[in-house]
C-alpha cells in the first residue's frame, strides 16, 4: 500500500481551472500558498468555450503545468442544460428560477473526480476548486455538504488520500474578488460569460454577478459587454 502525503506537507496540488474570475483566484491562491501547481480544464462541450482559451493563455503566462481534457462525449448522457445544449441561456441573477437551466448533470462530481484521480497519479495532497457561496442557490454541488462529502470520499477512494480544497466555499464572489484585488491580479485574463460571443452579454447569471462584485468593490470591471 501507498503512504498517504499529507495535504499540509506535501506542495503539489491540483487546480481545477474553468478560466473564470473564481478559478483565476484560486489558481493565483495556490500559487501564492507556495504549491506545485498542476492546472486542469475541462472541455465538456459548453457553450462558453472561450473561457478555455483565456485558462490557455493564463497558465502559458504564468508557466504553470496545463492540461486540458475534452470529456464533451459525456453530453450523449447529461442532456438538458442550457449550458451545452440548444437550450436559450437565461437572464437574469443566480437566484432566479430560471437559472437552474445551466445545471449541468452531475458536473462537478464528475469533474472532481477526474481531478482526484490526476492527483493520486502526480503525487498531489489536494485538489483546490472555486465553489463559492454565491453558486449555493442554484447549484447543489456547489453547496458545503456537497464538498464536505465529497471530500470525505475522497480520503477512501484511493490508497493516497486527497483533500478537496474550497478556499472560498463559504464567502461571495464580492470577497473573491476582494481577495483576488489584494493579490493584485488582472481580471481582464478571465472569461465569465455563459455566452461564448466576442463580447459578454450582461445579461446571464455569471455576468451579472460578476458585475456586482466589481461594483461592490468599487473597481472597474475590464472586461467589454455588449449592454
Amino acid at each position: 500500500m501507498s503512504s498517504n502525503i499529507s495535504s499540509k506537507t506535501n506542495k503539489k496540488v491540483v487546480v481545477i481551472y474553468s478560466g473564470g474570475m473564481d478559478s483565476f483566484t484560486v489558481l493565483n491562491r495556490a500559487l501564492k500558498d507556495d504549491k506545485e501547481v498542476f492546472a486542469l480544464t475541462f472541455d465538456y462541450g459548453q457553450r462558453h468555450v472561450k473561457e478555455i482559451e483565456f485558462a490557455s493563455a493564463v497558465c502559458k503566462s504564468l508557466n504553470v503545468k496545463h492540461k486540458v481534457i475534452d470529456i464533451s462525449a459525456i453530453n450523449q448522457l447529461l442532456a438538458g442544460s442550457s449550458l451545452t445544449d440548444n437550450i436559450e441561456i437565461p437572464e437574469g441573477h443566480y437566484e432566479a428560477e430560471s437559472m437552474k437551466s445551466t445545471v449541468v448533470p452531475n458536473r462537478n462530481m464528475i469533474l472532481l473526480s477526474l481531478a482526484v484521480g490526476y492527483a493520486v497519479s502526480v503525487g498531489a495532497g489536494q485538489v483546490y476548486y472555486g465553489a463559492h457561496s454565491g453558486d449555493h442557490a442554484i447549484y447543489p454541488d456547489c453547496r458545503p455538504e456537497f464538498v464536505k462529502k465529497m471530500n470525505d470520499v475522497c480520503q477512501i477512494a484511493n490508497y493516497e488520500a486527497v483533500e478537496i480544497f474550497s478556499p472560498y466555499l463559504e464567502v461571495s464572489k464580492t470577497d473573491i474578488l476582494t481577495d483576488g484585488i489584494k493579490m493584485g491580479l488582472d481580471y481582464s485574463k478571465t472569461w465569465t460569460c455563459y455566452n461564448g460571443r466576442e463580447k459578454a452579454c450582461g445579461k446571464c447569471g455569471a455576468c451579472q454577478e460578476r458585475m456586482e462584485a466589481f461594483n461592490d468593490n468599487n473597481v472597474e470591471d475590464p472586461l467589454e459587454y455588449e449592454a
